[in-house]
């Protein structure tokens, strides 16, 4: 049977999907793509996979996609990062046969992805896409679909999603933002940019960003026209976003661990998403944030959410009448709502740094070493150890290697790194018991043997010693 393309693809296979949960790395595992569908969604995507590791490992095969076979978990589309069409249509072979599609990640904008050449960071490279794309096309028995960022231009944007099109790309998901537009500078997504390539190309079109609740969605096909809408950090923090329902946050929370019990996934993941889950409850009871963090086992975390929500209940018993939410939020904070992502601006004042300076801390203030404008990982350390110092004046100098540069070991007799000492006292058959080399003790006592032993073996057993002699020697080398 010939693979469905375009419209037919989405409208039979996707089964018309309009509400997408995204790939999401370490977030969206089997668990929580079950707890989303329970409350709406119609269509997840895996986690992105790196194309090279799934090709190579096993294991990471089996962890992430050949673990238990569960019916409901689809539609599903399998997205992989990539920069080679081999390496990519060769992972894509391994994983067709678990899902509806394979994805193409070209949108993530993180650092990683651009020291490892893939994700929005080939956006310039028409070129190698579609040679991706193409193989892809002609190689797999699923549709090929690609995630991609806009440019600020949106005619480049356009350009670029009709050479996907016209590449074999049979769905499109766009995010309204630019690969620069992340973090706190992240923005408005820009919806006009996806309404003129929904406008511009004759395959689906998803769009991603500005999604915060049911009536987002409801207005962002309204205005542009797609066929879906993905969802990340607003499914994240509100896994019944797509119901347009607003839970108890420990309703979501127990449902969600309940799924882990039966599809264990590692630690990691679940802290994470109860810290999404229940962000603004940890804003207020900083202590079990700190408990949530440190906890070692499943059943740890199972703990914390309990006593997370015995607080809860204990202040609304003790609500009085009238009382509204605070910190400016739309509801009380037991109950899942979205996260506003601050703008640089907000982050600056919550910092107390003005416009123009270093958003989180300047490097002064790092060096003061005071703990309020400490780094979270230094203020760590500063609390198992608060003894330490991260003044830079106060570092001990190290003596150099008169070799290398490298830090000289301090009772060296030839004032060098274990490194340079090793090589020049083999050569000279010398000692050093600063670094514990004693290749010409270990020499003096293999000749001294030999000659114990001389007086009574023949000539044949004399030449074995000497050859003895010199393989302590070496051995000595080797150490």
């Amino acid at each position: 049977m010939p693979k469905l393309r375009g419209e037919a693809f989405w409208r039979e296979t996707l089964r018309s999907a309009h509400y997408v949960v995204a790939p999401m790395v370490d977030q969206s595992e089997l668990a929580w793509r079950l707890l989303s569908r329970r409350h709406g969604a119609q269509l997840c995507y895996t986690p992105m996979l790196h194309a090279q590791v799934f090709l190579r490992d096993a294991n990471y095969r089996r962890e992430n996609l050949y673990g238990e076979a569960c019916p409901e978990d689809r539609p599903l589309i399998v997205q992989f990062c990539a920069n080679d069409p081999e390496v990519f249509v060769q992972a894509a072979l391994l994983a067709q046969d678990y899902c509806d599609a394979i994805d193409l990640n070209l949108g993530c904008p993180q650092m990683i992805a651009k020291r490892g050449h893939y994700g929005a960071f080939l956006q310039e490279e028409w070129d190698l896409l579609q040679r991706m794309i193409l193989l892809a096309n002609e190689k797999l028995s699923v549709p090929i679909t690609c995630k991609i960022r806009v440019f600020p231009d949106i005619d480049k944007t356009v350009k670029y999603a009709q050479m996907l099109e016209k590449a074999g790309c049979q769905l499109l998901t766009v995010h309204g933002r630019t690969k620069e537009q992340k973090g706190p500078l992240a923005g408005v997504a820009s919806w006009e940019h996806i309404q003129a390539v929904r406008k511009a190309v004759n395959i689906p079109v998803f769009a991603n960003g500005n999604i915060q609740c049911l009536s987002d969605v409801e207005e962002c096909i309204r205005k542009t026209g797609v066929h879906g809408v993905m969802s990340a950090e607003g499914n994240l923090h509100n896994p019944a976003l797509f119901e347009g329902r607003n839970p108890l946050v420990w309703e979501m929370a127990e449902e969600y661990l309940e799924i882990v019990q039966k599809y264990p996934c590692p630690l990691s993941y679940v802290r994470a998403h109860l810290f999404k889950l229940w962000h603004h409850t940890l804003q207020v009871y900083q202590q079990l944030r700190e408990e949530l963090a440190k906890v070692k086992t499943l059943e740890g975390i199972v703990d914390v959410n309990r006593e997370l929500k015995l607080r809860c209940q204990e202040e609304i018993a003790n609500q009085k009448e009238g009382e509204k939410p605070k910190e400016g939020l739309p509801f009380f904070h037991w109950i899942c709502q979205p996260y506003i992502r601050p703008g640089p601006k907000e982050r600056c004042k919550e910092n107390g740094t003005e416009k123009g300076v270093r958003g989180k801390r300047t490097l002064e203030e790092e060096e003061d070493g005071n703990s309020e404008l400490l780094s979270k990982n230094k203020q760590k350390k500063k609390l198992r150890n608060p003894n330490k110092s991260f003044d830079p004046s106060l570092k001990p100098k190290y003596a150099k290697c008169d070799q290398c540069g490298n830090p000289k070991g301090n009772k060296c007799v030839f004032n060098m790194c274990r490194g340079c000492c090793k090589k020049r006292a083999f050569k000279e058959t010398a000692d050093c018991p600063g670094h514990g080399l004693l290749f010409k003790t270990k020499y003096e006592k293999s000749l001294s043997w030999q000659h114990s032993q001389r007086g009574t073996e023949s000539p044949e057993r004399s030449q074995r010693e000497a050859e003895v002699g010199e393989s302590v020697l070496l051995e000595a080398g080797d150490s």
